[in-house]
């Protein structure tokens, strides 16, 4: 018996599949929309499969550029013994901590632990390199290799010239030749004044950007040590004798083929991180709903145009499951279709692009061309799936209809269920609980599977909320009552396009709201270290370092890139004796032991530490840079606190008597402050209470300065810093780069300028999320208003008839692009920003317990994402007006 109801369910599979696919060839123009819809995401998601494959290269290949033609590569890394695993991708010490290497390794140091008539090669990965291009210092990946040795030549390809064979020659990637703007035979000039003659262009494989090769005879630089590569050749194999022999020196080996008697690092495969794949299938998954809400209307269509022939099945004896089967094959045989065409599409797509993916994407060859069968299966059937799902309602509403108005060509109005719409109230109730609930524990999976939820539960609710807006439109002039009517009558197609311009809007706008909100939260915490457009010019080797040039020599340079521009020096305090060459010295104004606060930072503090007057500083950390104690005698002042004339007067009296200066008035006890001094080994090597001015005006950050006489009474001396610059206008980045540019040659100073705010811009991804919904707002909205025409050509017939303005079909599918996307746009902004609030307020109410005290999130709705979301709806439309001819089509009718 189950062997013949299995046979029968077969064959009503077959027979529903024949029917889908004779269909398919008799409606083209809604199989190709329907293919195309599905094939697209298909197509994408097969040419990221594709590409990924092969960007993920295999050992043998990582190893094949990583020896070149050597058969090892060895790494002196520790003066002690050392343990690690078959690859050489990790070590650790036998015994004790790691003791590296003080002096680069010889060749002959490392021939004497190798087998007699063994080959070896030096190279280095990470050699500074850089020179001046327009007047800014750009820094280039550099490798110290022989490219001319049989060891090291299948590291790069030749492209042009020649390899280099003397210490002054290089050779160039084929971006770091166009970024240099030179040629073949040219010289190229570093900063610090060596010159190399460029003799060829080559291409390593695992870097395709800016590289440079030069010689392995250059003096090894400070970390040449801890980057010293050597490729051996070997007259055997690695045997584990000779691995343990050079472990026991402490020299990291790596082979071709895994070292025996070590373990591998990755014994099993890798598992994916629970949240991220967490996120992935939830992203993954609104995708897919909106597929299925975007191809869902023609299907609908199909279903109503077909209602004669599926009453005909049913008047044949066919049951409620076969009509269902019948529509449900049409998913079957579309997903299918557009599986095959973006299938084949993406993987042509992926093999020619290829170069460029490698060029602009992954800065590296790929390895091998090559398949992911296994994502490709599970592309083909999530694609499947889609269209079964999107021919699901559709089936139901087939397998229920009235076989006598079918076959009569009449049709039914749907009749509304009030489950569905408890459905869609539940889920959208439980989605925003759930959104809040991730919110609160900062679970990004939990947030984001609530707004899936909550938008689920939204596509639920619309074709009530369609039907709602039918009756309302009674009120309104012929057309847009004749679109609202058709888009009540026909919910099974009105509402999966609502529903998918909602879901894309609303993603958008929520995460809009979020990134303008963060933005401006990062604004409102971001406390310059200087005032917005002053200039600091730190040198970069050290404050203990020696002496810089005078500041007038500074200031005249200065002077002829920022005209007006006054230059200060500035000093650090350093250790008068120190205990060892590696001691440094730090000076701290401390306040009082009462009025210290109890609670340490991000420790676990009562709600009482929020509002204690001990724990509430007058100041901010800085965001951009830091400066330590100065020794300054008052003229910095100005420049560097940008406090009132009359407050900097009154600190510069206290500097000029001995004392110091410092911005926390809880630190102040009876007008002096007490300032400790500690070595690099935190030990407290003096401690002073010194008389003291709190400056309450200008940048709210924490300041010291001390005067050169309190430097002395503490033990200190003044380091040279650097220079500050009181500019009377910001400098732009070309000034900048001038600015460095002519600075370099002077001293080692690094340029950098105070602003405003935070450097970040949040205005592209804004509008490419605005963008995106766009898009989606426009295909809905386009393939549901020619859907509706389509389907609509009865009743375009009878306005006809009775002597309607030919305008009039003008009007009614602007109308109707109008109810979908308007209506869409409208729901899916609304749901944004509920979302958006929901989320922000849970995160408030969670820092609003923390400790130190975070600044709340603000809301902020972006208003370049609501312009795009309000103007989109009125393009569709005037798109939809002009798209669509005047005539109104006249049928036979034979009723």
């Amino acid at each position: 018996m189950s062997r013949g109801r299995l046979a029968a369910t077969l064959g009503s599979w077959r027979a529903a599949l024949r029917i889908a696919r004779r269909e398919a060839r008799r409606a083209r123009r809604r199989t190709a929309l329907v293919l195309v819809m599905i094939a697209l995401p298909v197509f994408g998601l097969t040419f990221a499969a594709v590409s990924y494959d092969m960007a993920e290269l295999t050992r043998a290949e990582r190893m094949d550029r990583q020896l070149g033609g050597a058969d090892a590569e060895l790494r002196w890394i520790d003066l002690n013994a050392i343990s690690q695993d078959a690859w050489g991708e990790g070590s650790w010490p036998v015994e004790g901590d790691p003791v590296p290497r003080a002096r680069p390794v010889t060749a002959d140091e490392l021939r004497a632990l190798l087998p007699a008539g063994s080959r070896l090669t030096r190279m280095r990965r990470w050699v500074p390199f850089e020179v001046r291009i327009n007047g800014k210092s750009v820094s280039f990946d550099a490798r110290a290799v022989d490219l001319t040795d049989p060891l090291a030549r299948p590291l790069a390809t030749l492209r042009d010239g020649r390899r280099p064979t003397r210490p002054d020659e290089i050779a160039v990637s084929p971006a770091a030749l166009r970024k240099l703007g030179v040629r073949l035979g040219e010289p190229v000039r570093t900063v610090d004044g060596t010159t190399y003659r460029v003799v060829g262009v080559v291409e390593f494989p695992d870097n395709l950007r800016e590289v440079v090769a030069l010689r392995p005879e250059l003096p090894p630089g400070p970390l040449a040590a801890a980057d010293e590569n050597w490729l051996v050749d070997l007259p055997g194999t690695m045997d584990a004798a000779l691995a343990d022999r050079l472990n026991a020196r402490g020299i990291l080996v790596a082979a071709r083929t895994p070292l025996p008697g070590r373990d591998e690092t990755a014994t099993g495969p890798d598992l994916p991180d629970a949240e991220e794949t967490g996120n992935t299938v939830l992203v993954g998954g609104l995708g897919l709903l909106e597929v299925v809400l975007l191809v869902g209307p023609a299907f609908a269509v199909g279903v109503r145009r077909r209602r004669r022939d599926l009453a005909l099945v049913a008047v044949a004896g066919g049951d409620a499951s076969h009509l269902r089967r019948i529509v449900l094959a049409d998913g079957v045989v579309l997903g299918a279709g557009g599986a095959a065409v973006g299938l084949l599409l993406g993987v042509a797509a992926a093999f020619a692009g290829r170069p460029l993916v490698e060029h602009y994407v992954l800065g590296a060859r790929s390895g091998a061309y090559r398949l992911f069968p296994a994502a490709l299966l599970a592309i083909v059937a999530v694609a499947v799936l889609a269209g079964v799902l999107a021919a699901l309602a559709p089936a139901w509403a087939a397998a229920r209809q009235d076989v006598v108005a079918g076959l009569a060509g009449r049709r039914e109005p749907p009749r509304p269920r009030r489950r569905w719409l408890v459905l869609g109230v539940l889920l959208t109730v439980a989605g925003a609980a759930l959104a809040a609930f991730g919110a609160t524990r900062t679970t990004p999976t939990g947030v984001l599977a609530g707004v899936v939820l909550g938008e689920l539960g939204l596509v639920f609710c619309t074709p009530t909320l369609i039907g709602l807006l039918a009756r309302i439109g009674r009120l309104l002039p012929l057309t847009p009552r004749l679109a609202l009517r058709d888009a009540s009558r026909n919910r099974s197609s009105a509402a999966p396009a609502i529903s998918a311009v909602m879901a894309a809007v609303a993603g958008s706008v929520a995460l809009g709201v979020y990134v303008a909100s963060d933005d401006a939260r990062q604004r409102a915490a971001w406390q310059p270290g200087l005032p917005p457009g002053h200039v600091l010019l730190q040198r970069t080797d050290g404050p203990a370092t020696g002496a810089l040039p005078p500041a007038a020599e500074v200031a005249e340079r200065i002077g002829a890139v920022l005209p007006g521009a006054t230059v200060v020096p500035l000093a650090a305090p350093e250790c008068a004796k120190p205990a060892d060459p590696e001691d440094y010295c730090t000076a701290t104004a401390v306040r009082p032991p009462e009025q210290r606060c109890p609670y340490e930072p991000f420790a676990p503090a009562p709600a009482s530490a929020r509002s204690d007057p001990r724990c509430v500083r007058p100041f901010r950390e800085p965001s951009d840079f830091y400066l330590p104690a100065l020794v300054d005698d008052g003229t910095a002042l100005p420049a560097l606190t940008g406090a009132p004339a009359e407050e900097v007067a009154a600190a510069s009296r206290t500097l000029g008597a001995g004392g110091v200066v410092v911005t926390d008035p809880g630190q102040l006890v009876d007008g002096r402050v007490r300032v400790e001094v500690s070595h690099g080994s935190g030990a407290v090597a003096a401690a002073v209470t010194l008389p003291a001015y709190v400056l309450r005006g200008g940048l709210p950050v924490d300041r010291l300065v001390v005067s050169p006489g309190a430097a002395a009474t503490l033990g200190l001396v003044a380091a040279p810093l650097g220079y500050l610059v009181d500019t009377a206008e910001p400098p732009t980045g070309r000034q900048r780069d001038r600015l460095a540019a002519d600075l370099s040659g002077v001293a080692p100073l690094a340029v950098q300028v105070a602003t405003a705010g935070p450097p970040s811009d949040q205005r592209p991804l804004l509008l490419l999320l605005a963008g995106a919904s766009a898009v989606i707002t426009l295909g809905a909205a386009a393939v549901a208003t020619g859907l509706a025409g389509a389907e609509g050509r009865r009743d375009l017939s009878t306005l006809a008839a009775v002597g309607a303005d030919p305008r009039v079909r003008r009007v009614l599918s602007l109308c109707q692009a109008g109810v979908i996307a308007v209506l869409g746009s409208v729901l899916g902004i609304l749901a944004g920003l509920g979302s958006a609030a929901i989320v922000l307020i849970s995160l408030n109410r969670r820092y609003a317990q923390s400790w130190p005290v975070e600044p709340p999130y603000p809301l902020v709705v972006p208003g370049s994402t609501l312009t795009v979301l309000v103007v989109v709806p009125l393009v569709a439309m005037l798109g939809a007006a002009l798209l669509t001819r005047s005539r109104l089509p006249v049928e036979r009718r034979l009723d």
